[in-house]
């Protein structure tokens, strides 16, 4: 895995390994599945707040495997991911550390942390609908549940079932009908579906846009994105063409995920990744998860982006996701089982 170690305040500089990190009292080793131009703002500004200086490398994927690999010769104090999956996987390895913060504990919410305090959620992001404005009638979907609808048969877009959003989306129909009622879900949306599952979730809203079916299924901040994209305008007309829809309003509520952060077993500065964790929940590094990346702040007194804001407000379901977690390996199982992606 190609990384990247920023030193905050001192450039970026290439690695060939991770023996040239420093361990020092005024500094914290950050692990980060999250991009540089979300992070970078926030952790400056961590660093000026509390004297802490931030060594970062960033993965787009093995980040579990390294530190399992390093084991307590690990530089490592913490990891920030961009799902409760990875997070999960981290608990299931062991190489994560309990933390205790009246500060953490007030800012997020219980379903948003691990009930061991393994784990902390930094923003929440809705597992939601893009509805064609032209062919989906208001009140005609309303439910996860009608997506298996016989009559929606032809009319719905997904990415690749074993995509980690799709599997926890798939965890949380398991937590809640049990494996039978889930399978049976799964295998009624499989036949409704108007193409093979492929593309990222923003290619859910051109397949809409482009007449290839009627509903996307995707997270919503990719909705941000393609608004305010300048570089690829063309997005801006995939968005235009889709409504949000937030299942479940009805009963459970909407599937949310999180992205998150956790202090390392092995880590050698764990007051200081704590302090950084700390921080992420805080006011002003909130403000910033919500306007750069559209995003909810998982601190309920930062107020949701205006772009956000616009797209209405929704009951979120609030199963406490590590509950979901556990499920996981069984969906994974079972888009295998029911050839979801064939």
């Amino acid at each position: 895995m190609k990384s990247v170690l920023l030193a905050i305040g001192f450039g970026a500089v290439a690695l060939t390994s991770l023996s040239g990190i420093v361990r020092a009292a005024g500094e914290v080793n950050l692990y980060s599945y999250r991009q540089p131009f979300l992070i970078k703002p926030m952790l400056a500004q961590f660093t000026k707040q509390s004297g802490i200086k931030v060594n970062i490398v960033y993965a787009k994927k093995g980040m579990l495997e390294r530190i399992k690999a390093e084991g307590e010769s690990t530089p490592a104090d913490a990891v920030l991911t961009t799902d409760v999956g990875r997070l999960s996987d981290m608990v299931d390895a062991g190489v994560l550390a309990p933390v205790k913060s009246t500060i953490l504990d007030a800012a997020v919410p219980a379903q948003y942390r691990h009930p061991d305090g393994l784990w902390f959620a930094q923003t929440t992001r809705a597992r939601i609908l893009f509805a064609s404005k032209e062919r989906v009638k208001p009140g005609e979907v309303t439910s996860y549940e009608d997506l298996a609808d016989p009559k929606m048969k032809g009319r719905i877009c997904i990415r690749s079932g074993k995509h980690l959003y799709n599997i926890s989306l798939l965890a949380s129909m398991i937590a809640h009908k049990g494996e039978a009622g889930a399978e049976k879900w799964l295998r009624g949306l499989k036949a409704n579906l108007a193409r093979r599952p492929q593309g990222n979730d923003r290619a859910q809203a051109r397949a809409v846009y482009e007449g290839v079916c009627d509903i996307g299924i995707a997270n919503t901040y990719y909705m941000g994105k393609m608004e305010t994209n300048e570089k690829k305008p063309e997005q801006k007309k995939w968005a235009a063409s889709v409504n949000i829809l937030f299942p479940n309003q009805g009963d459970r509520g909407t599937h949310v995920n999180i992205s998150g952060a956790a202090v390392l077993k092995f880590s050698k500065n764990k007051e200081n990744a704590v302090k950084l964790l700390e921080y992420l929940v805080s006011d002003s590094a909130q403000k910033i998860y919500a306007e750069q990346n559209f995003e909810y702040p998982v601190n309920a007194s930062v107020p949701i982006s205006p772009i956000v804001k616009a797209w209405g407000s929704f009951k979120a379901d609030n199963i406490n996701l590590a509950l979901v977690s556990k499920y996981r390996a069984q969906a994974a199982k079972m888009v295998d089982r029911v050839g979801f992606d064939q």
